[in-house]
């Protein structure tokens, strides 16, 4: 069983940065896919980055350029890097973990494990 802490959350400003960390508690982190989620109030949960065992990465339209996933695995931590941040990104974030194909990376089908969210809320 893999635990995730999210951390990082907070309340910015339109145009602001913020770095959310996940931390894991299992030593198997690095042979586990990263994804990271958001939900906003009255919306179904949505796919944001995802990064591969390999390192590779992938992301949502919406948050391309923007945002940026990377991994620490001596950390077990994964990072999601939000820049230029609008209102729209206000949701509460997840973090996922999973060993499921690649190719389904932005479903939560891809994923086994999942944080308690940490909320982020961006001001206008």
């Amino acid at each position: 069983q893999v635990q995730l802490v999210e951390s990082g959350g907070g309340l910015v400003q339109t145009g602001d940065s913020l770095r959310l960390s996940c931390a894991a508690s299992e030593r198997s982190f690095s042979t586990y896919t990263m994804g990271w989620f958001r939900q906003a109030p009255g919306k179904e949960r949505e796919f944001v980055a995802a990064v591969a065992r390999s390192g590779g990465t992938y992301y949502a339209d919406s948050v391309k350029g923007r945002f940026t996933i990377s991994r620490d695995n001596p950390k077990n931590t994964v990072y999601l890097q939000m820049n230029t941040l609008k209102a729209d990104d206000t949701a509460v974030y997840y973090c996922a973990a999973g060993s499921k194909p690649w190719r389904i990376v932005t479903t939560s089908d891809a994923y086994d494990y999942w944080g308690q969210g940490t909320q982020v809320t961006v001001s206008s």
